[in-house]
C-alpha cells in the first residue's frame, strides 16, 4: 500500500472505532510509538508492546462522550491526523484531550507514530 493507502485506512478503521483492527493490519511488527515530550513512558517498541499501551489506556476510561479524526495529510513517506476524544477517567476527571499524531510508512505498514499533545490542562 500507498503512504496515501495506509493514511486512509487508518481514518477509516478508527473512525469505525476499529483501533485494535488498525495496529493488526497497519502496523509493522517492530512499530515504534512516541508519545509526548514529558511523558512517563515516552516510547514503546514493537507492536506487541502498542497493543498493551493501548489496553492500559483504555482501562483507565470509564466513559467516551466523543471522538473524532481528520482527514489525513500526507508527505512523502509521511502522514498526519488531528484526533480528539472526550472522555471520563475512572478517577471521575473529564477531558477533551486533542493531538497530532504523526506516522511514518516504509514498505506499506506504518513503522513509527508519534503523538504532539498537551500533557497538562494550562494551555
Amino acid at each position: 500500500m500507498t503512504t496515501q493507502e495506509v493514511a486512509n485506512r487508518l481514518v477509516d478503521l478508527c473512525r469505525m472505532g476499529q483501533n485494535d483492527a488498525a495496529v493488526a493490519e497497519l502496523y509493522a511488527q517492530d512499530a515504534v510509538s512516541i508519545e509526548a515530550a514529558d511523558s512517563p513512558d515516552k516510547i514503546t517498541k514493537g507492536i506487541d508492546n502498542i497493543r498493551k499501551k493501548g489496553d492500559v489506556l483504555r482501562q483507565t476510561i470509564k466513559e467516551y462522550h466523543g471522538a473524532s479524526i481528520s482527514e489525513p495529510l500526507v508527505a512523502g513517506s509521511y502522514f498526519s491526523v488531528q484526533m480528539a476524544m472526550e472522555v471520563t477517567f475512572n478517577n471521575g476527571h473529564r477531558v477533551n484531550m486533542q493531538e497530532v499524531c504523526v506516522y511514518k510508512v516504509k514498505k506499506g505498514k506504518i513503522v513509527e507514530e508519534q503523538f504532539f499533545y498537551d500533557t497538562n490542562s494550562e494551555q
